[in-house]
């Protein structure tokens, strides 16, 4: 079988195209990639990254989009996860997230890992994971 090297991005849809690239580029330091058309031209979207491209997020917004807020007890995503490299920059995205005034979970120290759990303005759950 052959293997997966890693996800290379995730990609959401959002019900405002705006002010999810604001929300995004804020909360995480992301920029802009590249944006443009779906291929059948009923949408839009903005690939955002981190600097080193390490990470990447897509946003996108269709036009048949009803604008309901995001629920994961829908069928499709449940939320996204992710990794920090230690519990002390899990700590440091939990008082980020405090100085933004984003609501979030505190820390939540588990059996293996560590997660600190938030929403985005359309109620995407993200998660900060350290694992160990």
């Amino acid at each position: 079988m052959p293997n997966i090297k890693s996800v290379h991005h995730v990609s959401v849809t959002v019900t405002d195209l705006d002010r999810s690239v604001a929300w995004y580029e804020r909360v995480f330091g992301f920029t802009k990639v590249m944006e443009d058309k779906h291929p059948d031209g009923t949408g839009y979207f903005v690939l955002l990254g981190s600097a080193d491209f390490a990470v990447l997020v897509g946003l996108h917004v269709h036009p048949s989009n009803d604008k309901e807020r995001f629920s994961e007890a829908r069928t499709g995503l449940d939320h996204v996860g992710f990794t920090v490299s230690s519990h002390a920059e899990l700590e440091e995205w939990e008082a980020w997230l405090t100085e933004l005034d984003i609501e979030h979970s505190p820390v939540n120290d588990q059996p293996g890992y560590s997660v600190v759990v938030f929403r985005d303005p359309d109620n995407i759950q993200l998660e900060f994971i350290a694992m160990g």
